[in-house]
């Protein structure tokens, strides 16, 4: 049995690409840049904000791309202090979580989100108690560097091999790769199912009650 189950949390728990494309055209406006397109911040959620940064901002300066980072967490900040911040699970989520925490099975996160920023999204949801172990951008480097997942294979006592990491994006898929753990992409997140197969998905769920049976294949 697969022991340990690491979710992403933004794109696969989590539908947050309002919030996220909102505050980054806010940030980008707040630093005098031009936004990138959303389609662009879509592509690059699951990264840290610096590293996320070089890729949208690439012509910027240091300067300018730390304003935008520090003008993006105000306004995200904002959006959830006024009640105006919208992050929905996706449906057939809290049911996956739910039933897979109730056979035993031990239950991560791994995302570029800060800790800040997802204790307050698993509390909203009340998941948060199904989850042992919690990895963010706050203390490790971006994906798809393996140290997230690494961390929650020490703190869970699982090996790379009793474990599978679950994303939407090919940062995920990466970042299993190089930690050596099993990867199962989710087709409804912000890559597209071939990008997770080419960066390393053992298989792409379409639905939760699919990504459920993909679970329980192979250990």
């Amino acid at each position: 049995m697969t022991r340990l189950v690491v979710f992403d949390c933004d794109g696969t728990l989590i539908d947050g690409q309002a919030a996220i494309c909102e505050s980054m055209e806010e940030a980008f406006a707040a630093a005098e840049l031009v936004p990138p397109s959303r389609n662009d911040i879509r592509r690059i959620v699951g990264l840290s904000l610096p590293f996320a940064l070089r890729h949208l901002a690439p012509n910027a300066t240091e300067g300018q791309r730390a304003q935008v980072v520090e003008g993006y967490k105000a306004a995200f900040s904002g959006r959830r202090i006024t009640g105006r911040l919208e992050e929905p699970l996706f449906a057939g989520i809290a049911e996956l979580v739910n039933r897979l925490a109730n056979e035993g099975r031990l239950l991560g996160v791994a995302t570029g989100k800060s800790d800040r920023g997802l204790h307050a999204c698993l509390d909203m949801h009340g998941i948060k108690a199904r989850f042992m172990t919690l990895q963010t951008a706050d203390r490790h480097p971006s994906k798809p560097h393996p140290a997230m997942l690494e961390a929650a294979l020490a703190e869970a006592g699982v090996k790379p091999e009793d474990a599978v990491m679950i994303g939407d994006t090919s940062f995920d898929m990466e970042m299993a790769s190089n930690a050596g753990v099993r990867a199962i992409g989710v087709a409804w997140g912000y890559h597209e199912p071939q990008e997770l197969m080419d960066a390393g998905a053992s298989a792409v769920a379409d639905t939760p009650e699919q990504l459920d049976e993909m679970i329980r294949g192979p250990a």
